[in-house]
């Protein structure tokens, strides 16, 4: 759940510089962000062949969830982390068994993942 709540608030803090590129950004767009916070977070090289496989692979598992679960992924946080898992899952970072356990879960706590979201306080340097 960490994990998440990390990732999530990490795409949220781009909201406010979404003007400054002519783009209107919310919380129900941060799925887009997540393959880039997924290479951000795991440290891996930002490279257009990195950067292509976690997008194709996070956009095409929200189209096809979309179809199928649509109403869950009105959810931001549900949407931000399916696009969050596929793009660890496409870069072989996760299988399939675990990516299906922490989506689950999610799923589940969605209302701890919410608070936990709501209270996060980044650490800041000293």
């Amino acid at each position: 759940m960490a994990e998440i709540v990390c990732a999530y608030q990490d795409a949220a803090e781009a909201i406010p510089f979404g003007p400054a590129v002519g783009a209107e950004l919310t919380e129900k767009e941060l799925f887009h962000l997540a393959p880039l916070v997924c290479l951000k977070r795991r440290g891996i090289k930002r490279t257009r062949k990195n950067e292509k496989v976690a997008t194709e692979a996070a956009l095409s598992t929200y189209v096809a969830n979309e179809e199928v679960h649509g109403s869950s992924l009105s959810n931001s946080i549900m949407a931000f982390s399916l696009c969050y898992v596929a793009s660890h899952y496409a870069l072989s970072l996760l299988d399939e068994t675990e990516s299906e356990s922490i989506l689950n879960f999610v799923e589940a706590h969605l209302d701890e993942v919410q608070r936990q979201i709501e209270t996060y306080k980044p650490i800041q340097p000293t």
